[in-house]
């Protein structure tokens, strides 16, 4: 298991860095840097967790994430679909604290709780920022304090509830990047919590304190959040029954299926499947 601290090598002659990721998944697992990033979504779907906030992704999603904020990306595994995003990372401070740059300083602040722009409002940036990672020296940072200028007015939503200002402690990190790691494997079977907490070397007691701090919510909160949201991607990407998803998705009562399903999204799972699809 990888440590949470994740190393982003960034030298006295650089303080920006980006690139294009395009492999099968997104295999870092849940971890912080001291760099801020900016990450778009080009392909795949997938479960993307920030802070303590879980959900769906798909392509065409802009996220911003300030520094220390813990996150990873959990792409489906397709045959023809690879996991492919670009990413811009850089160092905190690089950008003068002026009045005329305000409302970049605001949108990183907010941004501690992860931020997801408003797709359809974003789209015609989204060739400036693809341009960013084939620029270098002056102009990759004249090029992205443009963006984020222009990022700053556009409308956007905050992702999680809590903020994440100081580092996590290491064990932390690697204690809930094993509970991710176990969920995504098992999420299709009967979990018990004692086997989550026996994964980490904790007691029921203890893990249910630790998890609920950790993530603001119970484990099997968490859980059933992971499943739904897998349920949603089936709906849409399948043509099995509603009944069929839900037991693939680990529910042994598809009366506690369409109740959580619908807790989440105000609609039945048939509802949901005819809106989203053509």
């Amino acid at each position: 298991m990888k440590p949470i601290l994740e190393p982003i090598h960034l030298g006295q002659h650089q303080s920006i860095t980006g690139f294009i990721y395009e492999k099968t998944n997104f295999e870092t697992p849940w971890h912080f840097h001291p760099q801020h990033e900016l990450t778009y979504i080009e392909e795949s779907y997938g479960t993307k967790f920030i802070g303590d906030y879980v959900g769906p992704y798909k392509p065409g999603q802009l996220v911003l994430l300030r520094s220390k904020l813990p996150h990873c990306w959990k792409n489906e595994i397709h045959e023809n679909r690879k996991a492919k995003s670009l990413v811009v990372q850089w160092n905190k401070g690089i950008f003068t604290h002026v009045p005329e740059l305000a409302p970049v300083f605001n949108m990183l602040k907010t941004a501690s709780k992860g931020i997801i722009f408003n797709t359809k409002e974003v789209a015609p940036l989204i060739p400036k920022f693809k341009a960013l990672v084939a620029l270098e020296g002056h102009e990759l940072y004249v090029s992205l304090l443009s963006l984020l200028v222009d990022l700053s007015g556009c409308e956007h939503n905050t992702l999680s509830e809590a903020s994440f200002i100081d580092d996590l402690p290491s064990e932390y990190g690697k204690r809930i990047a094993k509970v991710h790691d176990f969920v995504e494997m098992y999420y299709s079977q009967k979990i018990y919590l004692k086997e989550v907490a026996d994964l980490v070397n904790m007691s029921e007691q203890s893990f249910s304190r630790f998890f609920n701090k950790m993530m603001g919510r119970s484990f099997f909160t968490f859980l059933n959040e992971y499943r739904i949201n897998i349920a949603t991607r089936m709906l849409i990407d399948s043509d099995d029954t509603v009944s069929q998803i839900g037991f693939a998705c680990g529910y042994e009562s598809l009366p506690f299926f369409f109740k959580k399903f619908g807790e989440m999204h105000h609609m039945s799972p048939a509802k949901y499947r005819k809106k989203h699809t053509v």
